[in-house]
């Protein structure tokens, strides 16, 4: 049975963050592939099939079936594990792959597990477990923002997660319902029940812009939310990188692009 390591860290910056991992001599953090910034030297990388987890002790078989799973949320099916190989503390850091924050879920102190959305993970001590978690309603699988698939991360390590603009941290009393537009969602508590809602009025999703859809997330537990998520970001880049002007190369067209940041 692997143990899941104690580490210490540190988040460092505001809108584009990377977090520092202290390790003892022998400590080991496990993170995907890109995610690497820098490390000390004596700090010994090497790349791992799966998550390294007691959960894939059962064999080629075991393994290759836990490691596939992660194909399903977007991960690799390899990660990379940096072991302090040397004397005394050393760190290793890893960065956020875009503007937003990242979350440090303590594990032992959040009941063993966090549901995620696809993509979150960022880095976390060896012998936490990163597979798949399969929304149980067919609605909310189809329009809950993530699909059928989410990211469960289970031990009682500490586990780094990244998200989108700016991250608040709720606490859900139970019974307590919480509304939030489907793409926020970045996580939450084993005990958090997650449906969806149809908007209603026909004006409001008609000409609303927010979607048919609320995600409805009902305590006890805690839910982490974004304020920007990767998609909505895209979207804009995608719809300024394609807008023309009718009057561009004009010298009205020039003088908009001042008005509106544009140049």
């Amino acid at each position: 049975m692997i143990s899941n390591h104690a580490i210490d860290y540190r988040i460092y910056g505001e809108e584009l963050q990377f977090v520092e991992i202290e390790l003892d001599p022998n400590e080991t953090a496990i993170a995907e592939s890109g995610a690497f910034m820098m490390m000390d030297n004596d700090i010994q990388m090497n790349t791992i099939f799966g998550d390294g987890s007691q959960q894939q002790q059962g064999g080629l078989l075991g393994k290759l079936f836990s490691a596939g799973k992660r194909l399903l949320v977007g991960e690799s099916l390899f990660m990379t594990a940096f072991t302090n190989v040397g004397q005394g503390k050393k760190r290793v850091s890893f960065a956020a792959p875009y503007t937003g924050k990242i979350i440090a879920f303590d594990l032992q102190q959040l009941g063993g597990k966090i549901i995620a959305q696809k993509d979150a993970f960022l880095c976390a001590a060896k012998g936490v477990s990163i597979g798949i978690e399969f929304q149980r309603r067919l609605g909310t699988g189809i329009f809950g923002g993530e699909g059928f698939i989410m990211e469960k991360i289970e031990g009682d390590g500490m586990a780094f997660a990244h998200a989108g603009g700016y991250v608040i941290e709720k606490e859900l009393k139970a019974g307590e319902l919480l509304k939030v537009d489907t793409g926020c969602v970045v996580a939450y508590t084993a005990g958090v029940d997650f449906d969806i809602e149809f908007v209603r009025g026909i004006k409001n999703w008609m000409f609303g812009g927010e979607g048919l859809f609320f995600a409805v997330m009902r305590g006890p537990g805690k839910v982490w939310l974004q304020s920007l998520p990767i998609s909505r970001l895209a979207g804009r880049i995608m719809q300024y990188g394609t807008y023309n002007r009718k009057e561009e190369g004009s010298l009205l067209g020039g003088l908009g692009n001042l008005l509106d940041g544009r140049e």
